[in-house]
């Protein structure tokens, strides 16, 4: 009789390595996770529930989008010590954790979704959830404290959708990092086979439209990185560190070096 197979984040979580299946997924793609001595990069590989599983590493935040917000702290030298930050599109929590573990002060964490922040950050007095909640419909009196700086991860929408409403509820003073998804900025027919993008030509043509967005706004773009870890089917996308205030100058070469850095190191 063959043995009956699960789902490899399924088989972790209801196992007790993880404390959730996200945590599970966030593991698998993170490249913590091996199964018969072979790296797993797959959650939803069929496995039985005889391999052995191995966890080479622990992840220091409930979501691997935590490592893209620490990234961007440490190459933008962001200071997070006392701030108050509006999350957009915190899911499970990620950034909301790494900002927390930063020193921010106050987190309200925005998501269309339901029952999907992490238990820990969800009872954590710091944290102000907004679930079923589109960012453009929350006021600034939904707030308490203006936020001074504000990280946004999205998905199935483009950033120039998203930062004009941020902006009427963040301080004018205040700064942000946005993640940059190249498969839900180009066009439909500059997507691939299971909404991957590998053009680095579409890559640059997405971030300099996103750019020139803040800045035809008046804003500023501060800084350009890619992110350490890709996004599902494999999909680079790009850290942007930006300001709501107009205080410098963005060298556009910026764009070509880190988007040719991000494909040498994928």
């Amino acid at each position: 009789m063959t043995a009956k197979k699960q789902r490899l984040d399924v088989l972790l979580h209801e196992n007790g390595y993880f404390e959730s299946r996200e945590r599970a997924k966030a593991a698998i793609m993170a490249g913590q996770v091996r199964v018969n001595g072979e790296k797993a990069d797959k959650p939803g590989t069929s496995v039985e529930a005889t391999v052995k599983i191995e966890i080479t590493g622990s992840l220091p935040y409930v979501s691997r989008g935590g490592l893209k917000l620490e990234k961007a702290l440490r190459c933008f030298g962001i200071d997070l010590n006392h701030r108050i930050l509006l999350d957009v599109g915190a899911s499970t929590g990620g950034f909301t954790d790494c900002a927390l573990q930063n020193g921010a002060s106050r987190v309200y964490a925005v998501d269309v979704g339901y029952g999907q922040l992490a238990w820990k950050l969800r009872s954590d007095p710091r944290v102000v959830v907004f679930e079923r909640t589109n960012i453009k419909k929350l006021q600034p009196f939904d707030l308490e404290y203006r936020p001074d700086f504000v990280t946004i991860d999205v998905s199935f929408i483009s950033l120039d959708k998203v930062i004009p409403p941020v902006a009427l509820l963040v301080d004018k003073n205040a700064r942000g990092m946005a993640l940059i998804k190249p498969q839900f900025e180009a066009g439909r027919g500059k997507v691939g086979k299971k909404g991957v993008v590998r053009d680095r030509e579409v890559h640059r043509e997405v971030i300099d439209r996103i750019c020139k967005f803040i800045l035809d706004n008046g804003w500023s773009v501060l800084g350009l990185d890619f992110s350490p870890i890709r996004g599902p089917e494999g999909n680079i996308e790009y850290l942007l560190y930006f300001s709501f205030k107009e205080i410098s100058n963005f060298d556009i070469n910026m764009i070509n070096k880190t988007v040719g850095r991000a494909h040498s190191a994928f």
